[in-house]
């Protein structure tokens, strides 16, 4: 297949970081063109006045419609491209120079219709923003779904950065209305029509995700609120593992029960636990206070996820009622 690529984004109040990513694709070191389509989501923040001023650095085309969510804003996006293979990123991340480069070797060497890349700290990240990523993508939180190389599991392309070809996305028809919770969704769909899915390492991205505590916390409890959902959605993909939070949060109050009572041993696991994570994270950022942070960001994650999980889980097997109608917050019409 003769390569022709299209950057897809959707973008939602965020003129700021449309902005760097428009200005980090400049700097792309692949040599043949391709495009950039914006679909601005019914955002009250126009993008229009940034993006102009790449217009004649970038083959940009720019969309507006009224707000359905990123899903369907990326439906809307690949429905008008003109390549043949679309690279969906969102807009607050920033790509590297050698990246369409590493996509194109990569997928010339061994094609596959949909692939996804990891995500990265730029060095222009705060010690908060280092921290989180941090948590999100360590093997010893998230056993390194989003985008490791020694990832526990089969690799699922995630929306912040995945490419998908044409033919895919006609098949498969595109993600579907529910937020967060939509790319593994569309992934278990492509793995549903015959698609394989692949990492490809060097393809990674700079994500800038929450800057504050309260975003993230709220992020997370999404992320757990939707799982069992696709749980219900697509049983062949449930696991024991998407519990692990939930266990986790349950057996550090039990612990500390323990250990009033005097069985100190449960409490001193949790110990070790976070220790690893300490001076893992410490090897990886190389910051004291990063790896310091890191242990506040993976409680959160935990604590989110897993209170979102269970509550999702609850109301799934309790109720008769569709998840729509249950969660109606998780749900673009």
């Amino acid at each position: 297949m003769d390569l022709s690529f299209s950057f897809i984004v959707p973008v939602y109040n965020r003129p700021d970081e449309i902005a760097e990513l428009l200005e980090s694709l400049t700097h792309q070191t692949y040599s043949d063109d391709f495009e950039v389509l914006i679909v601005e989501d019914g955002s009250t923040l126009s993008s229009e006045e940034v993006i102009g001023r790449y217009m004649d650095k970038l083959s940009i085309s720019y969309y507006k419609k009224p707000n359905s969510g990123p899903g369907d804003s990326r439906n809307y996006g690949m429905a008008r491209a003109k390549g043949n293979y679309f690279l969906i990123v969102d807009s607050d991340c920033m790509i590297p120079p050698q990246y369409l480069e590493a996509v194109h070797m990569a997928l010339k060497k061994d094609f596959v219709h949909c692939f996804g890349g990891p995500d990265a700290a730029h060095e222009s990240f705060g010690l908060l923003q280092k921290a989180i990523n941090y948590a999100m993508t360590s093997v010893l939180t998230t056993g390194g779904i989003r985008g490791n190389k020694k990832a526990l599991d089969k690799f699922q392309p995630r929306s912040f950065n995945m490419g998908i070809s044409k033919i895919a996305f006609e098949t498969v028809g595109g993600f579907g209305k529910i937020h967060p919770g939509e790319d593994p969704d569309f992934t278990f769909r492509v793995w549903n029509k015959g698609f394989d899915t692949r990492l490809i390492p060097e393809a990674f991205v700079y994500h800038k995700r929450r800057i504050d505590w309260n975003k993230f916390f709220v992020q997370v409890k999404k992320f757990g609120s939707v799982r069992p959902i696709l749980n219900q959605w697509h049983p062949k993909t449930s696991k024991m593992t998407y519990w692990f939070p939930t266990f986790f949060c349950l057996g550090f109050l039990a612990s500390l029960l323990l250990f009033a009572m005097g069985i100190r041993l449960p409490i001193y696991l949790y110990v070790v636990y976070f220790l690893l994570i300490f001076i893992d994270s410490l090897l990886k950022n190389r910051n004291l206070a990063v790896a310091l942070l890191s242990l506040v960001a993976v409680s959160i994650q935990f604590m989110g996820y897993g209170y979102g999980f269970l509550k999702s889980s609850i109301f799934l097997n309790f109720s008769k009622k569709e998840p729509e109608i249950l969660f109606p917050h998780l749900f673009f019409k």
